[in-house]
């Protein structure tokens, strides 16, 4: 595409002046429409080193109100990004509703580097490439927009600029090694950013090129572009398309419906205390081997109210060195989460390297009781499996132990434990009204997990039904789960 791309022609400097004073001027009234409109935009801006993004940036934004824009400059990746998953760094730092994130650079600077240096070969490349691909439509798809471009230079006018900052001591600092390796292997690199632009240009999220041989022209472009994109996507909200659905691709296995699952399973006290001590024991060993090679943990529990997770949870949590893993009771969205991509307090909440979390609920929530109480829309919810199953794929790709619970109980036992909580003092913070409405929805939620455990049962990251009536042995059970999933990933690594 990059070669291909054929500069507009430059306006006289009149032209140019007259034409940015308007421009200015209604990129600031869009701004508060984007606000009013609650529209998240995402602006990345990519490039050749010396291109003049910095100064683009900075006279764009002089013209904008700061309570309701964010820069990012996102170089090299801190010692902590690094022990995350690829894209972490990105996601955590996506705008809210009614604001503008400008991300001065991007994934596609970290990838292509990575790739241009020999840090990651063909294969991995590409895996992030498709790992691109599917962020960016994820955010189109849940109401972002995301306007990417590409401040474009010949190598000739690289090698002079760099040389005049360099000259100067005041700019000096400005020019980074990478950017004279850059224009040392321009060639190179063109090849390979062509390519990129190539595969990354899709049409929830297209490429812009802009000719930066001079400022004015430049932040001309793109602003322009920036109110011509916004402009699209207010009229687009206001038609409320709904995202296309896509097919699944990934692999499944198969998993039998909550009425074909026997519950009748238990363990005598004496097995329980024999295997609990047994269980715990080895899981602590593996802890510390997690650790040393750097392998991550997140595991996912759902289940029916008093079903045991809390329980489940805690025998698990016991095994484990206080310093290496943490527990995450998810409850309702707070505000700001609420006014971003609905994976985003997940991703926030993703272990380090080496390190276990456990999540007490999930993202699952998204098909389960946000789809039965009305709190997205049904195309939300029905676009949300393969969203989850990308999700997950990210986790496997990053080598990741990823363990998903099922607690499972049959109608009377709930009621019973139910019954229990509410009449025993100490108990009762346990049950809430909520639980109880819950309750009288029990064929409509069985019907949605069902839906949501057929949907999302991937090969890379299978569902575990706990048979629970007998919460004991469902602790043992998932003790031994995680154990052999920990020692499988370790015995491959």
């Amino acid at each position: 595409m990059l070669k291909e791309w054929v500069k507009e022609e430059r306006p006289s400097d009149d032209e140019i002046s007259a034409r940015l004073e308007k421009a200015r001027a209604e990129l600031a009234v869009r701004q508060m429409a984007i606000k009013e409109k609650n529209l998240p935009v995402l602006v990345i801006m990519d490039g050749w080193g010396a291109a003049g993004k910095g100064s683009v940036l900075g006279r764009i934004i002089k013209n904008l109100d700061p309570r309701f824009f964010k820069c990012e400059t996102l170089t090299q990746e801190t010692i902590e990004e690094a022990r995350r998953p690829f894209l972490y760094r990105y996601f955590v730092r996506i705008p809210k509703a009614g604001q503008i994130s400008f991300f001065d650079g991007s994934w596609m600077d970290e990838v292509t580097g990575r790739y241009l240096h020999g840090k990651i070969n063909e294969k991995e490349y590409k895996q992030h490439l498709t790992s691109i691909k599917r962020f960016e439509r994820q955010l189109n798809d849940n109401g972002y927009l995301v306007v990417k471009f590409f401040f474009h230079i010949n190598e000739k006018i690289q090698k002079k600029r760099l040389k005049e900052l360099e000259a100067d001591e005041y700019t000096k600092w400005r020019v980074a090694s990478k950017d004279k390796w850059q224009n040392k292997h321009y060639d190179k690199c063109f090849k390979v950013y062509d390519e990129y632009i190539e595969a990354t240009n899709q049409f929830v999220a297209p490429w812009y090129f802009i000719d930066s041989t001079n400022k004015k022209w430049s932040e001309l472009q793109m602003t322009e572009i920036l109110i011509s994109s916004i402009d699209t996507a207010l009229k687009n909200a206001e038609a409320k398309q709904n995202a296309p659905m896509l097919q699944n691709t990934f692999p499944m296995k198969s998993i039998p419906k909550l009425s074909e699952i026997s519950l009748d399973k238990s363990i005598t006290d004496e097995e329980y205390k024999k295997e609990l001590d047994k269980l715990q024991k080895r899981l602590s060993e593996l802890h510390n081997e997690l650790y040393h090679k750097k392998i991550p943990v997140i595991i996912a529990y759902e289940g029916w109210d008093a079903a045991g997770k809390g329980g489940n949870i805690k025998r698990i949590a016991a095994a484990l060195d206080p310093r290496g893993y943490e527990v995450h009771p998810i409850a309702s969205p707070e505000p700001a989460e609420k006014a971003r991509h609905y994976l985003w307090r997940f991703w926030n909440r993703l272990p380090k390297d080496g390190h276990i979390a456990i999540f007490d609920r999930t993202w699952y929530g998204r098909v389960m009781v946000e789809r039965l109480e009305g709190f997205c829309s049904e195309n939300d919810w029905q676009r949300a499996y393969n969203e989850i199953n990308e999700f997950e794929k990210e986790l496997a790709d990053w080598n990741a132990v990823i363990i998903k619970f099922w607690v499972q109980i049959d109608k009377d036992t709930q009621l019973a434990r139910f019954t229990d909580r509410q009449n025993t003092p100490e108990k009762q913070w346990k049950i809430t009204d909520e639980d109880w409405r819950n309750r009288e929805k029990w064929d409509l939620y069985e019907g949605a997990i069902d839906e949501m455990l057929q949907k999302t049962n991937t090969t890379f990251a299978p569902w575990h039904v706990l048979e629970s009536n007998d919460k004991k042995y469902a602790r043992i059970k998932a003790l031994k789960i995680v154990i052999k999933s920990i020692e499988k990933k370790l015995a491959e690594s």
